[in-house]
């Protein structure tokens, strides 16, 4: 099989602004909302200006006035102070529902992705799940959607509110003091060079962060499912240097991050202090010195809370650009699961019920008979013709390898004839399982032909050539659910009598019904609560109860007791019965009635016949058979 990776593939970041872009699209279904929260968004920038200067005028208009008069009616103040409160009070209102319309709109968006996400996994080649590790994929289902959730709940809003408030502020600096507001850009200027410079380097650790996230959680979702093997070759100790070696990376990469995004605040800060001291001196200054002609006591005052409302937004949005850039490495790996070329599907040729009269003639129909025919369509003429599905399968020097550099199968040829047994034997890694993954379409051969009773398997659509299939695998994988739930997995419309039926064929009845609920009794953890023997006889009661006319069975018994397998295989033989059988087995008892044993070394067919024939040739077969040498 192709390796699988381990770690992030080390490729450079896509261009950001695309990719923001590409995101953003996901947020047109929810255009309304967006237009309700930026007009929320321009109410809070005013209202905050507007409060600040407010309180510039309550100084120059109310209170100096009272002072000078010596006046001690309050009323004129308290009533522009109720102004004020509800200037503020708008804004806090358009501040809340700005908050809540974008809980709608990230969750709403988060859910479009993951639907898309989940729907291209779907139709993703087995390639591409042999070389990702599923702790990688699924850390782009949760650490990196997380992200995006922030970035559009959070980061994307506040950083347009503070480009408006930015924006809205300078205008109300302007009409209070020129000269201060020059004085204030090269503050400003000061901490935009230093948020350049700071984000500029967190951003490739805070991509490197994401990488080496997926690679942790990749590495500890092997580790859970392996953990037996683990205890059982004493290799905790191995296991936990490799853990810290990528748990390292992942803290090198996110110390990093986090300590360059967490030095902008302090550092604006203090910028912003040393601002506003400035500001307080040369505007006292020009207070004093030009007697308030040109800047009273309330404007400066207002100027000075200006300043100050001028550097939070800007703080802002050096502190999301972090967030938004760690974001955007999410949405790449998220993005790049979303762009993998999916498994090229180009069939036409699909399975449909049919009925077949005495003469050979066949009709298609919508219920299910037991019968099953390839519906040819002939665009040109218009027409329909239908060849009856009878389970012969044949291979024509077929070559394959899972790597262009590698070739695995050499020139295999094979025949498999209706209701035929064609067992494989041969060591690991010998080309046995790669057989069925060609039958399957789970890969497509390099060269060669293989023929589904006369058609050419690229012609057939995959769904419907895989429906015209039942897989025993050596790996059993069962659902969360009933046990009911897991053997109608095989056929979704099947009876309960049917899958009891299923069960019985594959003498897993016995043990089912004195499980704690029988039928009904939950499964999770892939059916930890079972022994790897009655998982393995429920796998094959859901390959039974979809009644398929051909079967593969890749070690369908390897995990079954000796007395146990003599129970299984009777009922094996009857599934079989009529039906195109292939058998991978190591215990060699188990296909001595074959109608064909073939014997694969690297890649090749060495040997083929009955078990008689190959016991006389005394050949590789007859060595495995006699102990000279064991599969490996």
């Amino acid at each position: 099989m192709p390796p699988v990776k381990m770690r992030g593939d080390g490729r450079k970041a896509k261009d950001p602004k695309k990719t923001l872009l590409r995101l953003l699209g996901y947020m047109k279904p929810y255009t309304f909302n967006l237009i309700v929260v930026m007009i929320c968004v321009i109410v809070t920038a005013f209202a905050q200006t507007k409060g600040s200067e407010n309180i510039g005028n309550l100084v120059d208009d109310y209170i100096l006035p009272m002072v000078a008069s010596g006046s001690t009616d309050f009323g004129p103040v308290v009533k522009y102070l109720l102004g004020i409160a509800v200037v503020f009070g708008c804004g806090m209102l358009a501040s809340f529902l700005q908050a809540f319309l974008m809980v709608t709109v990230s969750q709403g968006t988060q859910k479009t992705i993951r639907d898309e996400m989940f729907t291209k996994m779907q139709r993703l080649p087995l390639r591409y799940f042999d070389t990702n590790t599923a702790g990688n994929i699924m850390s782009r289902y949760t650490s990196d959607i997380d992200t995006l959730r922030q970035m559009i709940s959070q980061s994307i809003p506040q950083t347009v509110s503070s480009i408006v408030t930015v924006t809205v502020i300078f205008i109300a600096m302007l009409r209070a003091s020129w000269i201060l507001t020059i004085v204030t850009m090269f503050t400003v200027a000061g901490i935009m060079f230093v948020t350049v410079k700071v984000v500029g380097s967190a951003a490739k650790y805070f991509i490197g962060q994401q990488r080496a996230l997926g690679a942790v959680n990749g590495y500890v979702e092997e580790m859970i499912s392996g953990q037996k093997v683990v205890k059982v070759f004493t290799h905790e100790q191995t296991a936990k240097e490799e853990f810290d070696k990528l748990n390292e990376e992942l803290c090198r990469n996110a110390y990093t991050a986090g300590r360059l995004s967490n030095m902008m605040g302090p550092v604006n800060n203090n910028l912003g202090y040393i601002q506003y001291a400035i500001l307080a001196v040369v505007g006292g200054i020009i207070v004093v010195a030009s007697e308030g002609t040109m800047i009273t006591l309330g404007n400066l005052m207002t100027f000075m809370l200006l300043s100050r409302s001028f550097n939070m937004p800007i703080s802002q949005i050096s502190n999301q650009i972090n967030s938004i850039v760690m974001a955007l490495a999410g949405a790449e790996r998220v993005f790049e699961l979303m762009d993998e070329a999916p498994e090229v599907d180009n069939g036409y040729v699909t399975l449909v019920n049919a009925k077949i009269d005495e003469n050979g003639n066949i009709t298609e129909t919508p219920e299910r008979t037991g019968r099953w025919a390839w519906k040819h369509p002939h665009k040109a003429e218009g027409t329909v013709t239908y060849t009856e599905l009878k389970g012969d399968i044949t291979m024509y020097n077929v070559d394959f390898g899972y790597v262009p550099e590698k070739t695995v199968l050499h020139d295999v040829t094979l025949y498999a004839y209706p209701g035929q047994k064609i067992a494989f034997v041969g060591a690991t890694g010998a080309g046995k399982t790669t057989i069925t993954n060609l039958i399957n379409r789970f890969y497509d051969i390099d060269d060669g032909k293989i023929r589904y009773d006369g058609i050419n398997i690229n012609k057939i659509c995959k769904a419907d050539l895989r429906r015209s299939l039942g897989v025993v695998l050596q790996e059993t994988n069962l659902f969360t659910g009933t046990v009911m739930d897991n053997i109608r997995y095989g056929k979704l419309d099947a009876t309960d009598e049917e899958c009891i039926a299923a069960a019985k064929l594959a003498n897993a009845h016995d043990f089912i019904v004195r499980l704690p609920k029988g039928y009904d009794t939950e499964l999770t953890g892939n059916g930890a609560s079972l022994s790897q023997g009655q998982r393995q006889l429920i796998a094959i009661a859901r390959a039974a109860v979809a009644d398929p006319p051909v079967m593969i069975l890749d070690e369908a018994t390897s995990s079954i007791d000796t007395r146990t397998e003599k129970l299984v295989q009777d009922g094996m033989d009857a599934l079989m019965k009529g039906r195109t059988v292939f058998v991978i087995a190591h215990r060699l008892s188990t296909i001595m009635n074959s109608d064909c044993i073939m014997v694969l070394d690297h890649g090749r067919i060495i040997e083929r016949g009955i078990h008689d024939d190959l016991i006389a040739e005394k050949g590789t077969y007859y060595q495995l058979y006699t102990g000279a040498f064991e599969l490996e």
